[in-house]
């Protein structure tokens, strides 16, 4: 009586808010709790929930009738595909949530594909059946298409369907006619039951687990997470570590948890097919298989799709170097991104021809919650410009393409279109509805800083959304769509006279008072080349008052987000990033030196 499921979807589709129900339905939580009051409650990261989305896969378990359930919450940014890749492997089925508003979106595919790869059992969920633009006869429509394109076998396209409103916790078998009417979600949990099988296990064989998942803490140290696929072990048992490579090596099982809600409960046995977590293995990582001595045979291993972008990092060099934070050095960095690398399996570190760290991902919002991270943990680094991992097959350079979908207001089609055009784009598909569905083909480098830049352009309204298509032959060298900097030739504080006159040259990123040195980026140039200003110049005291000096109007000037400056930096360009501060700045500093380096490239 166990079942083992995850909740799959594109971003923002209502995962997190589903599993809530289902753990508070499930009477998990005394009804004086604190969970009981709370929203998103397996979205503990500080970045999950400024962000208002998963990063990091979550499992929890609930009872039902007797039965176990594991439910595992996975993300639903493209981004972090990585950790839905790597979950998928413990469960036996899927529940698939389709806003009924927005309907199948890219990392609906995506994670649809691998769910049926990996053979699962999937439910379709229709959630948010009351937005006011919902079509679920349409949204219906759609998933069967999907499900013809990406099944393997005719079997996978006999799914059930049911209904859902996740935030209100109610579900139905069948389309109601009054979604106001009082519901619950037992149709769901039902359904789980009744569709979803319990996990194929042989109980007479010898102990096997895939490590899918690792965590830590100060009590007991690392856990290694897994779905124990046959056979039982028991605390203080002799096992074996093997590696995807086959080496093998001895260990010991130091104790073994269950899950019970939220909570890691110390067990002494287990059923074969639960999901377990073991502590005391040393070395443990990801992809590992942990076996009993008499059986030491590898599983198969957890395919990670490749990474699609890479930037270099290191330790801050700029003159306000030590101001913020209080890990400075390469080494302490090169050892918080190798700890990173164990559990972020879609992350990859290598360095460079000029000895530099450089850290891969699945996109720029996967590295970018990384770089975040480092901030809050007190590192100060700096990184050079983004570059799209390419391929070299029998002599051809081979890019990246996507498939970027936007669903926007008409009033924003037409500007949707020409930025994708710019950026060489190609619109493939174009739906006309409540709202208009825009779909691209486009390079992975040409989506560097396009999110921030489609929300803009569309005051907030736009839905965007993007998978990795395929490999293509690159196009000849990509054009430089962003404009000249304004940098800055002395150090000091900015001051609103000399801002004054440099705001009708382009835009600024700081304010007056903001500390700035030589060579710092201050600004984006109306035109396409860099400009040298002196933004700390102040007025001279004299006997004679200028004309409009008794006040100063400035523009307000634009607030630069991590995102929005890993898109912006270019080739000769650092962003250094602190605790407490985002700045772009020019490799070299002096004016000299930059002028030579230009006349060098020439």
């Amino acid at each position: 009586m166990i079942r083992n499921i995850a909740i799959i979807a594109h971003v923002d589709h209502g995962k997190t808010t589903l599993v809530d129900g289902l753990l508070k339905q499930s009477h998990t939580f005394r009804d004086n709790e604190l969970y009981m009051s709370q929203d998103l409650i397996l979205d503990s990261n500080d970045q999950e929930r400024e962000r208002g989305i998963t990063i990091l896969a979550k499992n929890t378990s609930v009872y039902y009738k007797g039965a176990k359930i594991n439910i595992i919450d996975t993300p639903g940014h493209v981004d972090f595909s990585g950790e839905v890749e790597r979950t998928l492997s413990m469960a036996d089925g899927a529940i698939l949530l389709v806003d009924a508003q927005e309907g199948t979106m890219p990392q609906t595919k995506f994670v649809l594909r691998k769910a049926l790869e990996l053979g699962l059992k999937v439910i379709v969920l229709v959630n948010k059946i009351d937005k006011k633009y919902a079509d679920v006869k349409k949204t219906l429509n759609k998933i069967y298409a999907l499900f013809l394109e990406v099944a393997k076998n005719t079997e996978q396209l006999d799914f059930p369907v049911l209904y859902a409103i996740g935030r209100e916790g109610k579900s139905w078998e069948t389309m109601p006619e009054d979604p106001n009417a009082p519901a619950n979600l037992i149709p769901i949990f039902d359904a789980i039951l009744k569709y979803i099988p319990e996990p194929k296990i042989e109980t007479d064989k010898p102990f096997q687990m895939l490590v899918s998942s690792l965590f830590w803490d100060s009590y007991k140290g690392q856990y290694a997470l897994g779905k124990a696929s046959q056979g039982k072990i028991t605390p203080g048992q002799e096992v074996f570590l093997i590696k995807p490579d086959g080496t093998a090596t001895s260990a010991k099982v130091e104790k073994i948890f269950l899950t019970n809600g939220l909570k890691k409960v110390e067990a002494e046995s287990f059923e074969p097919g639960d999901i377990i977590s073991i502590t005391g293995i040393q070395n443990v990582k990801i992809g590992d298989t942990i076996s009993e001595v008499s059986n030491p045979e590898k599983l198969s291993s957890i395919e990670i799709s490749e990474p699609t972008i890479s930037v270099s990092i290191g330790s801050n060099t700029s003159p306000f170097v030590g101001r913020d934070g209080t890990l400075l050095t390469s080494r302490q960095l090169l050892r918080r991104i190798q700890e990173e690398t164990k559990t972020n399996v879609a992350m990859r570190l290598s360095v460079n021809e000029s000895n530099q760290y450089v850290i891969s991902g699945r996109g720029e919002l996967h590295i970018c919650v990384f770089l975040e991270a480092l901030r809050r943990e007190g590192f100060e680094t700096e990184i050079g410009k983004p570059k799209v991992i390419t391929k070299n097959v029998n002599g051809e350079t081979l890019e990246p393409i996507e498939e970027y979908t936007v669903d926007v207001p008409a009033e924003y089609a037409d500007a949707m279109i020409a930025e994708f055009t710019r950026r060489a784009g190609l619109l493939i598909l174009q739906e006309n509805n409540e709202s208009i569905r825009l779909v691209f083909e486009i390079p992975t480098r040409s989506i560097l800083g396009l999110n921030s830049l489609l929300l803009s352009l569309s005051k907030g309204t736009a839905v965007l959304g993007s998978i990795f298509l395929r490999y293509q032959k690159s196009s000849a060298s990509s054009k430089k769509i962003r404009k000249g900097a304004l940098i800055a030739t002395q150090a000091g504080k900015a001051t609103a006279y000399a801002m004054n006159s440099i705001q009708d040259r382009g835009v600024l990123f700081v304010d007056p008072g903001t500390e700035v040195y030589p060579g710092m980026v201050v600004g984006l140039n109306a035109r396409g080349e860099d400009l040298e200003v002196n933004i700390c110049k102040e007025k001279h005291l004299t006997n004679m008052r200028s004309k409009g000096e008794e006040g100063i109007i400035l523009n307000t000037s634009q607030k630069m987000s991590l995102e929005k400056c890993f898109g912006f930096i270019e080739d000769d360009e650092f962003l250094e990033i602190t605790p407490n501060h985002l700045r772009i700045r020019k490799k070299l500093l002096d004016p000299l030196q930059r002028k030579r380096a230009v006349n060098r490239q020439k």
